[in-house]
Formats: C-alpha cells, structure tokens, sequence
C-alpha cells in the first residue's frame, strides 16, 4: 500500500511539475512570487525536516535510520544519548546491528550528527532495548529488560568501555506496558514508570463487558511510579518502594526549577468497543482524555476505577467498576485530578520542561510533550503524531496548549501508515529541541532563528476536547500490542506446581521464561504468556511436538533444543541459546508445565 501511495504522489508530482513548467512559460514576466514561501527558505536553509513550525523556527533531520528511537539526554558537551527498542511492538524486526544505546555528536556544528557511536547490550548478549534514559554524575542509566543500569562516561570518549552497573533489576515485565521511563531529580532520586499489564484491570483483559478485578491486585507491582536511589548499585523490585499508584501508564516525565515532578498519563483504551451499551460510537474517539500530572507522594490518581471525562472535565466512575457512561463520580472524588489534559488517545510519548534562554521567553519553565500518536480513535480520523506545548504557571497548567510541531506522519495519520511518530524529547544545552522518531529511527533538532517575536500570534492552539469526532474513515482497529486476555493475571503466584518442583520454581522460571534471568528470554518465540507466535508453538494447551508434556520432558526438550521443528521454520537451540543453570533449566521448565495446565479457575 505504502509503494502505490508513493506511485501516485510521484505521478501527481510531475503533472503538477509539467504544469508549472508550461505555465510559467506562458504566464507574463510580472507574476506574483510566494513572499512567504521564500522568508521561510531564506530563513531556514538547511530545513530538510519536512515539519510544520511556528514562525521563527527551523528544523533539520540530526540523525536518520538509527533504529527505534525512544527516550534521549543531551550531556553538557551537546553529546545526545538514545535509548532503542526493539521487540513486538515493532514486529518482531531485525533490531540496528550492535548496541541499544546510540551517542551521537555534531562536531562540525552543522546541525547533524557526523558521530555515532553505539554501546550498552546487543541481540548477542540478551538484550531487547528500552525506552528509559538518563545522565546523572558523569554515568549513562538506561533501561534494558527488566533492570536500569549505569554506565561511567571516561573523559576522552563519549561512548563507555566498562561494563555496566545495575541500579534495580526484577522490574516486571511483559503485558501491554512492559517498558520503564524514568527520571532522576538533582539528589539522585530516581522516579520510575511500572506500566499497567492490562488495559483497565479487567477480569479479561481488553474483553467485551468483562468486569474489573476487585480489588486490582495489579496495583500492587504495576500502574504506577516507584521510587529508587541513582547512587545505590543493586537494589531489587518490591512492593515497599511505590511512591504513587493509579497512573495507567506514565512515559513522560519533567522536573521544573523547584524540584516538582510531572507526569504524563497514557488513558485508557476502548469505552466503547468494551461497553457499547454505555458509550456512542463516537465516544471511542473523543474519551477519555490523555492527561499532564503533578507526581504526589502516595498520591491515588484513579486509574482502574477512574478515567478523566473531558467533556464533564472530571474523573468519572469506569464501567468496569459500576461507572455508567460518565455520570457517576463515586470513589473518583477522591482521586487526585490532572493539572491539564489533551485530545483523547493522542499518546504522550514523553515530555520535557523547557530552561534554555534560545527559544522566545514564553516557552521559558513549560513543558514539550510528544504525543506518538492514536489507534483507538478508529473508524475516526487518527490524531497526534505532533510535538504540543503547554505553558505552566507553577504547579498548575497555564492556558490552552499549542501544536508546536507537525508534519511527522506524513501523509496518513495511522499507525500502519505514518512516516515517523514522535516518541522522545530533550534540551541541548545550547536550547535546541531534540525529538525522537520510533519508526525510522530519525532524530530532528528544532532550532529558533528569530525573525519573529514568538507570541501568541503566531501559534496554532491545540484542538477543542469537545471536538467532533468527524465522520468515519476507516475500520475499527486492534490494539498494538494485541489483545491478550489474560494480562493481568499473577501467573507464577497462581499457576499449579508439577510434583517435584516447588512455588517458588515456578516463580524464578517465569522470570526465565521473560528474560529477567539467564539471558533466554521465550517470549519472542512463544508470546507473553506463551500463547504461541508464527516463529513458536502455543505452550498453554494440551498439545506437544517435542515431548510428552510431562515435566521431566519439558525440561529435556528445553536442554537438547529443538534442531528441526516439525511446523515453525526457526529451530530452538538447546537451552534458547542461552546458558543456563541445571536449576534455572529445571525452573523453566516447571513454569511452562504449570502455563499449560493452568485452569479457566486460576486464570484469573
């Protein structure tokens, strides 16, 4: 589809081409040039960007092709670290040769990067990538699987050699959210999202009128933000170190000058696909609203039984929990509301607050915030795909946000079919905006030029949350990540155990099974929850291809690797291809037994 799209713009390209040739030499000598069309190229010459900008600003292509670009920080010396993901999310793809972590440097001052230089975990040693990233104290910290690590910066290089420390490791994983983003505040505390396994803590995870689990047991490791030392090496996931609870999913984060934490919320997906009795067709589209909040210690901000009503403007009551399509308030009184909230799934992909003096003084102790872009807007026109500010006046939203920048999807606002989608920001210390593409790898840096007075003239304000969803475009659409009804579930707590293993086997495997231990991580092949994927088999049911589905077969299939699979074209080498313990083999192979005799009672 992407090829005919291509065919027809190049066609269209050279008719009108072909007729402004012709006209051009039939039309008199006096025509009428593009005054603004030329400001905006004499003013900015190298803009290759393609991105729509308030007047006075420029924008240039820094790095291309770097791989699924997430989460950056720019160092003191204008050196930008990324971190790169790889994984399901983007089809299971053949991940950028070498590390997940990218430092690139424009030493010509030309506003590109001429250095690149990767470093941190590969395919080869286990790793997947990640979304978190941050400088503290001359070291690099960086997401990778379940752990966040540290690398020391050396004077003369701008890539580590040594290996890396580990900061936290058992973060969970798996589910709709498995990634962590972070943030480390000037005394090294660091705040970290735990993303929500599920879509609204229902007793089926993204299943029509399953109700909420009650009480949300997810809570207790997932849906919000924990609470760790940058300073300490090897501290471990636990319950003990929540420091807020009840965000859904928190990628953005930023710091302002008086050391207060905000936080964008991803909202909840699929009112009216799970609901249908209680929600318009359109309210799929236009509910609820994505949400800017002030991070309080202990703070509850409702998620699952709340969602923020933006036609009502308040957290209303979810159906899952009793809620009736936005009328009922119940618990949600006491949950703490957002400071400012935007179009409904628009996706803030991550945020940062703006402290540099090269941008006009009205964007000075505000935040950017880029949005990745909706799916769940379907059969409606998508939307996002655009980098917003919004103005803040201390701890509070001050007016309406603006599109600040536009133009990354291209053509088509999808997300099967946009060109990029913004998934990360930061500042270079010279105040130029750093933003991150996740489906290319492309990385723009957007600087200001002057030539205008940046006020509010000039801006395009960020669409009505009481807008219309339009009429419909398309067909109704599937979650990225899939629907997995059991999501949420507790596996390794709530699993049966084979005789001759323990709980507690059953535990340390699923963690093998994720690739928290030991480097094997199964999921690739056989899905999160072992439900199987076009490169593995279904280990939930009854079926074998290798063994007699006992444990002791299990775990032999598990040593001796599978060589020439009987119906999936990738062999499994002996042990994942990965080295592990007699007991961690053992382990394993007592969570895939106990994944494939879990029954419809423990499922939940």
């Amino acid at each position: 589809m992407r090829n005919n799209v291509k065919n027809k713009t190049l066609l269209s390209a050279l008719v009108a081409l072909a007729a402004l040739c012709l006209g051009s030499s039939l039309a008199p000598a006096h025509n009428e040039s593009n005054p603004a069309a030329e400001a905006k190229s004499q003013a900015c010459p190298n803009d290759d960007s393609g991105l729509k900008l308030p007047a006075g600003f420029c924008a240039t292509v820094f790095a291309d092709g770097i791989g699924h670009a997430r989460h950056m920080m720019v160092a003191s010396n204008g050196v930008l670290y990324v971190n790169t993901w790889s994984g399901r999310y983007y089809g299971n793809d053949t991940p950028h040769a070498g590390g997940f972590l990218v430092a690139l440097q424009d030493k010509s001052g030309a506003g590109k990067a001429d250095v690149i230089e990767r470093f941190g975990e590969t395919v080869q040693t286990g790793g997947a990538g990640g979304t978190g990233i941050g400088l503290y104290k001359g070291w690099v910290y960086a997401e990778i699987n379940d752990r966040i690590v540290r690398y020391s910066l050396p004077r003369d290089s701008i890539v580590p050699s040594g290996p890396a420390d580990t900061i936290v490791s058992g973060l969970p994983l798996g589910g709709d959210h498995p990634m962590h983003p972070f943030i480390i505040n000037a005394e090294g505390s660091m705040y970290v999202d735990l993303g929500t396994a599920t879509n609204s803590c229902q007793l089926k995870n993204r299943t029509l009128k399953s109700p909420g689990v009650q009480p949300c047991t997810e809570l207790e490791t997932r849906g919000g933000v924990w609470l760790y030392d940058a300073n300490k090496t090897n501290q471990t996931f636990s319950r003990a170190e929540r420091f807020a609870t009840g965000i859904r999913n928190t990628e953005g984060f930023a710091i302002d000058s008086s050391g207060r934490i905000f936080v964008t919320q991803h909202g909840r997906d699929q009112l009216r696909a799970n609901w249908p009795y209680l929600y318009k067709p359109d309210q799929e589209a236009t509910q609820p609203a994505e949400e800017l909040l002030l991070l309080q210690a202990n703070g509850d901000y409702g998620w699952p039984e709340c969602y923020y009503d933006a036609f009502v403007q308040k957290l209303v009551l979810a159906p899952e929990y009793g809620g009736d399509g936005g009328k009922t308030i119940g618990v949600c009184a006491n949950k703490v509301a957002p400071i400012a909230a935007f179009p409904a799934h628009w996706a803030p992909n991550a945020m940062v607050l703006y402290d540099k003096t090269q941008f006009p003084a009205r964007y000075r102790g505000g935040v950017f915030i880029a949005f990745h872009g909706s799916w769940d807007r379907a059969p409606y026109a998508q939307a996002g795909y655009n980098v917003v500010f919004q103005a803040l006046a201390g701890d509070r939203a001050s007016g309406q946000c603006e599109t600040f920048a536009d133009g990354f999807a291209g053509a088509v606002k999808s997300p099967a079919r946009a060109e990029h989608r913004p998934s990360g920001l930061a500042v270079g210390p010279d105040g130029s905006l750093y933003v991150s593409d996740d489906i290319r790898g492309r990385i723009y840096r957007i600087v200001y030029q002057g030539g205008s007075e940046g006020g509010a003239a000039n801006i395009t304000a960020c669409p009505s949350l009481t807008a219309s969803a339009g009429s419909p475009v398309e067909v109704a659409a599937q979650p990225p990540e899939g629907t997995h009804p059991d999501a949420g579930a507790a596996a390794s707590s709530n699993l049966p155990v084979p005789e001759g293993a323990t709980r507690e086997m059953v535990a340390l495997g699923e963690r093998v099974y994720r690739g928290q231990v030991g480097g094997a991580a199964c999921t690739g092949c056989h899905g999160d929850s072992g439900q199987g994927t076009p490169l593995g088999p279904d280990l939930t049911g009854k079926k074998w291809l290798w063994s007699d589905g006992s444990y002791a077969g299990i775990a032999k299939t598990i040593t001796d690797g599978v060589s020439q699979p009987k119906q999936y074209r990738s062999p499994m080498p002996p042990m994942g291809g990965a080295q592990l313990t007699p007991a961690q083999v053992s382990a394993l192979a007592a969570y895939v037994w106990a994944a494939s005799h879990r029954t419809s009672s423990n499922r939940n």
